[in-house]
């Protein structure tokens, strides 16, 4: 796995070993940024479900102003914390050690800026994208115009963001999985 473009290109990014992440391959990182190429510049982006952070990694490569890392795994952290130092990166980004939506409570508070992109990966058919939504929309992090991504697998059900006043705005297929761009209604 490595940095595909930006100030830290074809830097190679570590991960960490065994099944406990899926890191998104090369292609399917690049036909994504691709997509968000014009709205990074000077972004604040939000990588939930982080894994070894190469999706924030290249957000700030590209050029996002600030990314926040949410990862609950130790060995993740680890490894994120590692790929930050290497790609010198670290100092536009900040790196909090819990569970997705507990993050998403201690970022949602005064003075907090909102994002404009978040990110999440998280486990597969396990309900995580619904809960994950539910607080964002109850929070301040949201923009009118956030974009929120999720990688999921091809078999998620995704019809309760009408329910929250979000709507799919692209759902982005691949072989295994697929990415879906989220926006408030």
């Amino acid at each position: 796995m490595r940095v595909i473009a930006g100030t830290a290109r074809h830097l190679p990014l570590k991960t960490t070993e065994g099944m406990d992440t899926r890191p998104t391959t090369d292609r399917i990182k690049e036909t994504l940024f691709n997509m968000l190429g014009p709205y990074l510049p000077g972004c604040r982006f939000l990588d939930l479900f982080a894994g070894s952070g190469a999706i924030g990694i290249e957000a700030l490569s590209r050029g996002a102003e600030q990314a926040v890392f949410v990862e609950n795994d130790e060995r993740a952290l680890s490894c994120i914390r590692q790929n930050l130092d290497f790609t010198r990166l670290g100092e536009r980004a900040r790196v909090i050690g819990c569970e997705a939506t507990e993050a998403i409570r201690r970022l949602d508070r005064p003075g907090e800026s909102p994002f404009d992109i978040i990110f999440m990966d998280p486990p597969y058919d396990m309900g995580w994208e619904r809960r994950v939504a539910e607080v964002l929309t109850a929070g301040r992090l949201l923009k009118e115009d956030t974009l929120i991504i999720v990688e999921a697998s091809l078999a998620t059900d995704i019809s309760w963001t009408k329910d929250m006043g979000l709507t799919v705005q692209k759902d982005k297929k691949y072989k295994t999985n697929k990415h879906i761009w989220i926006r408030k209604e």
